[in-house]
């Protein structure tokens, strides 16, 4: 099989899987608190690792399990820490992702927000013109930035984002879960006040793994849900006391040996170094739009002015899923993306849904030709 969906879930190493089940087994030997107990050291050098590949500092990170688990806690604690006051604007780029938005809108149902969405360029990056004028009349109290979007290959400017809506005072959150693990990206460079990701995609760590990064100097004004006896302390009969720094977004219950899991992975990330993934996983992804690009009846969506691991195409006359089967039956792994995971973006001028396509490091310019054959086999004539 030639995996090309590692913008869904990537190959886990096989020194990360046996992370996992050597502490599985421990955990069937000793007992799951014992074994717990028996790895604090190395859950705490999880913390620094994922610290390390964010450029920040351990206390400004938490594992969670998923990108939208961390970013969910930090908005409703952004909501009850009266970040989110009534009549408040929120700004969203056009590739924000379903479950970021909703949580938006569900947020802003309680609020009494509202929510806008800022246009992009012709090429489908984020325009900082028109970002620029939309924060001018002033009121806005977040900017939920998409640093790399699930639908399309291109990587927006987040950076620049970030620092226009710094200087108009609104909150910023940034989600990079397909840009961690195959870009370098660097929170202090950004300047979010925070940022997600997931394990599962470019990092190949497992599923069920995820973090957030929230800036030191922020996380005092977030009162996340779910609290429980890990990430407060009840020290009162009316009263509790949050952990300090980002541990107030951990609960007790997890799953420590999918999380050492992760720290395996990020390990690995960093030995090979980011830099060097991103050149690898670019030029393979150009690679494959310039292959698929030529064949008559394919188009590529991806735009951008910079441009990431992820390509998107359709084919003339075949829907998505019969793209995506054609291709998994010759033993090739893709995903469809489809309008109701971006609605912002697709539609309208731009197709409801789209094959996604998305090589790592691992995969061969072979795999790449064994689609580029599918393809070509369902393409018009």
């Amino acid at each position: 099989m030639a995996h090309l969906n590692n913008a869904g879930a990537a190959l886990a190493t096989t020194a990360t899987l046996d992370t996992v089940i050597d502490h599985l087994r421990l955990e069937a030997e000793l007992g799951g608190y014992e074994a717990e107990a028996a790895v604090r050291d190395r859950m705490a050098g999880v913390r620094a690792s994922v610290a390390t590949l964010l450029g920040c500092d351990p206390d400004e990170v938490a594992v969670t399990g998923s990108d939208t688990e961390g970013w969910t806690k930090a908005l409703w604690g952004l909501l009850l820490g009266g970040g989110l006051p009534a009549g408040g604007r929120i700004l969203v780029d056009r590739i924000a992702y379903d479950s970021h938005y909703l949580g938006l809108v569900q947020a802003s149902s309680v609020a009494g927000t509202t929510i806008e969405a800022v246009p992009s360029t012709a090429d489908g990056t984020l325009d900082l013109d028109a970002l620029a004028a939309a924060l001018a009349p002033g009121g806005v109290v977040l900017a939920s930035l998409t640093h790399v979007g699930t639908h399309r290959g291109l990587v927006n400017p987040v950076a620049e984002a970030v620092r226009l809506c710094r200087t108009a005072g609104a909150v910023t959150f940034v989600d990079a879960c397909q840009s961690v693990g195959q870009l370098p990206v660097d929170v202090r460079t950004i300047g979010c006040d925070v940022l997600t990701a997931t394990g599962r995609k470019w990092l190949r760590g497992p599923r069920g793994t995820g973090f957030v990064y929230v800036r030191s100097g922020f996380v005092d004004r977030l009162l996340p849900i779910g609290l429980d006896g890990r990430s407060a302390t009840w020290d009162g009969d009316d009263h509790y006391r949050l952990a300090d720094g980002a541990q107030r977004f951990v609960v007790f219950e997890s799953p420590v040996a999918v999380r050492l899991g992760l720290g395996t992975a990020v390990d690995h990330a960093l030995l090979l170094g980011l830099d060097a993934v991103a050149e690898r996983v670019g030029s393979l992804a150009e690679e494959l739009r310039g292959a698929l690009g030529a064949l008559d009846g394919v188009a590529v969506h991806d735009g951008g002015r910079v441009r990431c691991g992820i390509v998107t195409f359709t084919v003339a006359g075949r829907t998505t899923t019969e793209v995506a089967d054609g291709a998994r039956a010759a033993g090739v792994n893709v995903s469809v993306s489809d309008r109701p995971a971006a609605r912002l973006d697709l539609g309208g001028a731009r197709p409801d849904g789209v094959v996604r396509a998305s090589p790592h490091y691992y995969n061969t310019v072979d795999e790449l030709g064994r689609l580029v054959e599918v393809v070509a086999g369902l393409a018009p004539r």
